[in-house]
């Protein structure tokens, strides 16, 4: 691989980093990293604001004096009108030596048109380094314009002894892995949980670290028997849309949720097969939600790893066994069968536990 190359790839990782950060919180935008280089050192940089605007681009480009420097995009820059102007011509306007970016856009809007409008502005430019590795960042994105379900992953907390159950107490893991679920969290525009989980951990399911507070991300409660409670802390944040999925009518129950900011969303009667769960997962797509994490008890992860809806496994395996203080309400056969792929630990210090991702 060439020196030049190898700078290209250099820069162009600086760039997502820059949209890892973002990741999940840019609503139907993806979240793109913008890196501006010259003389070889950094001058500028810039990611896709929260909530998708400004983009990644406009936000690097706020320096002045570019001229004849290299900009690093993680995805081809965007070349239609819409509620700003294009990042083309913003880039094109700055008059830089050259644009590199990684992949090109699935938007037909812009597709394939940066690099002709850079050619007739005569700036160099450059694409598909990285290719590969932003095929698997934009994923999720790129599951946006199909007619699939979305992008889902899945994360869950055991023992050494494979419980997933703490009879004595509320946590299985330790504090450094829960900091580190909750970083977890801001990755993702929504959670994906079931009543009876949140009505026995009472948790809050938001991203409890200073900072990123305002990515908690949206809840979805599946609770088809309507039996969710009422007064759980879940619902005392109102600042998050939090989603009710239920078959059964409850008048009552009904009017106090929706009083407190609470949607209620009515299913059709299920069998629970692949189909009935692929179509909420559908119908949460149709509400804008491309990226869900799901934090449930194993029983319905189960499921989903069953019906192979999920992408990413999530471990957290304990470095204590509980022995006869867990418990599981079903069997582990399914999770217990990916113990061959779990020596993919994530490189991150839990203070004795592990986090493993499975890709599936």
């Amino acid at each position: 691989m060439s020196t030049s190359q190898n700078k290209d790839n250099f820069f162009l990782k600086l760039a997502f980093q820059q949209a890892e950060i973002n990741l999940g919180s840019t609503s139907s935008n993806p979240s793109v990293g913008c890196v501006i280089v010259k003389n070889n050192s950094v001058i500028s940089s810039g990611r896709t604001s929260f909530n998708g605007r400004p983009h990644a681009e406009a936000n690097a480009l706020k320096r002045n004096n570019i001229i004849n420097s290299k900009i690093y995009v993680t995805l081809e820059p965007c070349s239609h009108y819409g509620k700003t102007s294009p990042c083309v011509i913003k880039i094109i306007n700055k008059k830089p030596h050259k644009v590199i970016f990684s992949i090109n856009d699935i938007d037909i809007r812009s597709k394939n048109l940066a690099f002709k409008k850079f050619k007739k502005a005569n700036i160099k430019f450059k694409r598909h380094t990285l290719k590969n590795y932003a095929e698997k960042f934009y994923k999720s994105y790129f599951l946006q314009s199909s007619n699939k379900t979305p992008f889902i992953d899945a994360k869950l907390a055991i023992s050494k002894d494979y419980l997933t159950i703490n009879k004595k107490k509320k946590w299985i893991t330790n504090t450094r892995s829960r900091v580190v679920g909750n970083f977890l969290r801001s990755k993702y525009d929504c959670i994906l949980s079931t009543s009876k989980t949140i009505n026995y951990d009472n948790s809050l399911l938001n991203c409890r670290i200073d900072g990123i507070e305002q990515k908690s991300p949206a809840v979805i409660i599946l609770d088809r028997s309507f039996k969710i409670k009422k007064k759980l802390k879940i619902f005392s944040d109102k600042s998050r849309e939090i989603f009710i999925f239920t078959q059964t009518s409850n008048s009552s129950k009904e009017k106090y949720f929706k009083k407190i900011g609470v949607n209620i969303v009515k299913l059709k009667k299920s069998n629970n097969t692949k189909k009935d769960v692929c179509e909420v997962y559908l119908f949460l797509k149709q509400l804008g939600f491309n990226r869900i994490l799901i934090e449930s008890g194993v029983k319905y992860i189960n499921n989903v790893l069953r019906f192979g809806l999920v992408k990413n496994f999530y471990l957290f395996k304990s470095s204590f066994k509980l022995r006869n203080k867990g418990k599981n309400n079903i069997k582990l056969n399914l999770i217990k069968k990916l113990k061959a792929t779990i020596y993919n630990k994530v490189r991150v210090n839990l203070n004795g536990d592990s986090l493993h991702r499975i890709e599936l």
